[in-house]
Order: C-alpha cells, then structure tokens, then sequence
C-alpha cells in the first residue's frame, strides 16, 4: 500500500509538473515583442522599406503580431517624396503605410528635415529660397500623411558629435532657427502627429545629449511645439554601452516630452560568435530595460528586424550580424530572448534541460547597493547570467559577489571586471559604468543544478 501510496504522489506531482512546463511553454508560444510591449503601456516595432514588401516570408513575420509599429526606411525622405522641387510622389511612402494598416501597425513619419538624401536641387537653392522651399515640403508631405502617422521625425541628426549645430543647407540658411521652424510648419500640417527630433549617439550623457537637451528646453521657452525626442541606438559591441542611458531617458522625459528608441540595432565585427551574441544580447536588454524603466518611453523600434535587409554591412565594412533575427529569417535565440525577458516575458528552456533558476537580489544595505539576478538563457551544460546594480544617488563605484550552490563556473564576462575564487564571483564596476544603474552579464557552465546563487553587493 505505501509503495502504491508513493507512486500515486509521485504520478501526481509528475503530472502537475508536466503541466506547470506546458503552461510556460505555451505562454512563451503565443507571447510576442509588441503585446509584451502593450502590456507596459508601450510598442515594439521594426523599420521596413519598400524592397522587403515583396518578399513575402520576411513579410509573414513582420505583419505577424512580433510588431505594432513600423517606420519607413527611406520612402518618406526628401530625395523620395519631392526628387524635384515642387512635384510631389507617395508611392512608395503610401505603400508602407497601407501594409501597417492592413496589419494593424502605427506608422512613425520618418523624416520631414534632414542633411541627409536632399535632392541636388535642395542643395543649390540660393540660401533666400531655402526657408519657403522647407517650409512646403513639410506642408505638402504632412498633409498628404495627415491621420496617417502618429508622429514625425520632424528634425533628423541636427547636430555634430561635440554638440555644435550641423551644416546643412536649412542651418546655412537659417541657423538654429530652422529647427523651431519646421517644427511650426509640421504642427500647422499635422496638428494631431506628435513632433519629434531624431538623433544618434545621444542615447547616453554626454555633448551631444546634452545639447539635444538644452535644445528642447530652448524651444518650449519660446513655445515652440516639441512632442518627444528619438534616440536612434545605433550601437556597436565593441564600443562600451551608453553611459547612464535610463538616466539621460529620464532628463528628457523630465521635461515634459515623450521620448523613444527609433533605430535600434547593434552590430559586431564578424564573425559572430557566442561571446559576441552574448554581448550584444546584454545590450539589447540594457536598452530595452531603460525605456521600460522610464514612463514617457513610449517604444522601441529596432531598424528593420532582419540581417538580411540590414543597412549595416554596407556602411561598416567588415560588421554585421545586428538584428535580432539572421539573415535567414530565423530568431537568434539569445538576442530574441533577451528583449523577451527585458521586457517581462517568459524564456522557456531548451528542450532536455532544466528551467532556469528565478531571479534573486541582495538586501539593500543602508548607503549601499542593491543587485537583482537572474537567469537570461540557459541550455545543457551552460547559461547566460545577467546582474543589475541600483544604488541611492551619489554613490561610486560597486561590488557585487555572486556565491553559487552548484559548481556554477563563469567563463566570460562583460560590462565589469571579475575574478573567481571557488563558489564565490566577485565582479566590480569599470570605468564607465561605476556610478550605478549598471548591468553586468556573463556566461557560466552548470551540470546537474543550476540554483541562484547568494548575492550582496557593496
């Protein structure tokens, strides 16, 4: 009677066991980046450009619920809508727009101004005729899009690297005052579009953020219309991640406009491997974890979802491989599942191996740090782990050490410095992530148990 007694519990608990993995699993199969999104209160999207339209694989995907939201690559841009001054062409901007509203996607006009992709007529304009020649673009392109797009690219990449204002023929023209012009003459077009300024490498603090913010404030002073800025995050692996990114979210959206991540992608020099799959996916959750942090962060939108149709290795030579799917269509699992778990979805394990082992955190100390576990991706004989820092303001510098149950053995780490003594991982900040919030990961082998291990940090 016992042994049927333990047979029937252990049948039982088998069964509930069974159950509890289908479950996940089948959270996990229906689950995408934009419903995750939604259910945060924002959106997850992909560029697209008219080329891709005919491929009707890429297509599946890219109208098949992964996005709810799109942005023309090209088809909007000056050299597009108006080749000649005055004749006007949507075809291929109309195009893009039809597909995301067939497929229940929000279209993000992408852009009104740029120096970039002008016409030569643009550029030969007598500097008299620029300002009228600007201001009917933005009117004529608008107005045509008008309750079409929720928001534009009003502005794109108006400054140089160190902060100073581009040369462009609208700054030639017009100086700084171009900008708060097109944003006038976009609202006038286009009352209901939230109006943006677009950029790249002001994701984190520095020069060129800080002109970008002191650029807004600028523009409200004066009453000029400003909706929201876009942080472009073209970002490369072997470069360090931007400093202090949740935070530079934050001053902006202190300001009382939206911001969003318009162009994410991040590249490696190839070829891949798993080292750097595992870097770039670090980044792509760090990126991902800041604009869920911050309110006003209204979505992501990675710049196109594929390698296949990626602008990279045709401006970087010799770099590559940044999207979350490959060029074959097929999801890089550990990029994939790093933006699923950023943003709070459910990773199941590979088949034949365990699931991973929940997140655990240190106790805050009183002036010390706080550091969260967990658990990104795990397979047979190994995992990648992944720690955040959050500390009170002020402080400099942290320690956090890992102590692990099971044998677990670190092989590679990035974002700190570390060293392993035994069960115990101490790993401490570098240089330019010692003022916390800092994210740190690694890649660790495991057999048997892979519990989480006792953290403190310091």
């Amino acid at each position: 009677m016992r042994r049927a007694l333990l047979a029937g519990a252990a049948a039982v608990l088998a069964a509930v066991s069974a159950t509890a993995v289908a479950m996940v699993h089948a959270e996990a199969a229906t689950q995408t980046l934009q419903s995750l999104a939604a259910a945060k209160g924002k959106y997850f999207g992909s560029a697209t450009d008219n080329p891709e339209l005919s491929d009707t694989a890429y297509t599946a995907i890219l109208g098949g619920g992964e996005f709810g939201q799109t942005t023309p690559g090209n088809s909007m841009k000056w050299d597009a809508t108006e080749p000649t001054r005055g004749s006007f062409s949507f075809t291929r901007g109309d195009a893009v727009v039809d597909f995301a509203a067939a497929h229940n996607m929000k279209v993000r006009g992408h852009t009104l101004v740029w120096h970039s992709q002008l016409p030569g007529w643009v550029s030969s304009l007598p500097t008299g005729d620029v300002q009228a020649a600007m201001e009917n673009h933005i009117t004529q392109v608008a107005t045509h899009y008008r309750g079409k797009v929720f928001a534009w690219d009003v502005v794109n990449e108006p400054f140089n690297d160190d902060g100073t204002l581009r040369t462009s023929p609208f700054s030639t023209a017009m100086g700084v005052g171009y900008i708060a012009d097109a944003l006038r003459t976009a609202r006038a077009a286009d009352p209901d579009a939230k109006l943006y300024i677009n950029d790249y490498n002001t994701d984190g603090l520095g020069a060129k953020s800080d002109a970008m913010y002191n650029l807004v404030k600028s523009l409200q002073a004066q009453g000029v219309p400003i909706d929201g800025v876009g942080f472009q995050g073209h970002l490369a692996i072997q470069y360090g991640f931007p400093s202090q990114m949740q935070q530079n979210l934050q001053r902006f959206a202190d300001l009382g406009v939206d911001v969003a991540i318009t162009e994410l992608d991040v590249r490696m020099v190839l070829p891949r491997d798993a080292t750097k799959d595992a870097t770039q996916a670090t980044y792509y959750s760090n990126v991902v974890k800041a604009c869920v942090a911050v309110t006003r962060c209204v979505g992501v939108t990675i710049w196109d979802y594929t390698d296949k149709y990626s602008w990279v290795p045709n401006t970087f030579s010799g770099q590559g491989a940044a999207l979350p799917w490959d060029e074959n269509l097929a999801k890089k699992p550990t990029a994939y599942n790093a933006i699923v778990s950023a943003l709070g979805g459910v990773v199941p394990s590979p088949s034949g191996s365990t699931s991973p082992p929940p997140a655990s955190s240190s106790p805050p100390p009183s002036g010390g740090c706080t550091a969260v576990y967990q658990v990104v991706n795990q397979w047979n004989t190994g995992f990648q782990g992944e720690v955040s820092v959050t500390a009170p303001a002020g402080k400099t510098g942290w320690k956090v050490t890992l102590t692990f149950a099971n044998g677990q053995t670190v092989t590679q780490l990035w974002n700190g410095s570390y060293a392993q003594s035994g069960s115990t991982v101490t790993v401490t900040n570098v240089s330019w992530n010692a003022t916390p919030p800092a994210t740190f990961g690694f890649l660790a082998n495991w057999s048997g148990t892979n519990a989480a291990p006792a953290v403190t940090c310091a």
